[in-house]
């Protein structure tokens, strides 16, 4: 975000800070979301890489497409196993899985405005 949007948005009353600062995440709890969040950016990449549909990824997860949807949106309803095994079954390494662990998505660096409580 820009200096002068954040100036303008403070002297208006407006607080600027992450998703995690909002929903006070410890650190833990950001890195998880933070990691399913890789592997789902990454399983969707990964299947539209390979020109597969989410019903042929659904089958061989032995799973349903709506599922698969969730998968790629890191559901909160969504296991770290199911994530992996998804990846797993388009043909990544556990090396590139690793990696995908350690990169942080860039849905995690956005930073929102959120209106101050009034005393």
């Amino acid at each position: 975000m820009k200096a002068s949007k954040r100036k303008k948005l403070k002297d208006a009353g407006w607080k600027v800070g992450s998703a995690a600062d909002f929903l006070e995440l410890n650190e833990e709890e950001e890195s998880l979301i933070a990691m399913k969040l890789a592997l789902a950016e990454n399983v969707k990449a990964r299947r539209r890489r390979l020109n597969i549909t989410q019903a042929e990824l659904a089958k061989r997860l032995n799973s349903s497409q709506s599922r698969v949807a969730k998968i790629e949106k890191a559901d909160r309803s969504v296991s770290m196993d199911l994530l992996v095994r998804s990846l797993l079954s388009l043909g990544a390494s556990r090396d590139e899985i690793g990696k995908t662990l350690g990169a942080r998505p860039a849905s995690t660096k956005r930073r929102r405005a959120t209106k101050a409580k009034v005393a």
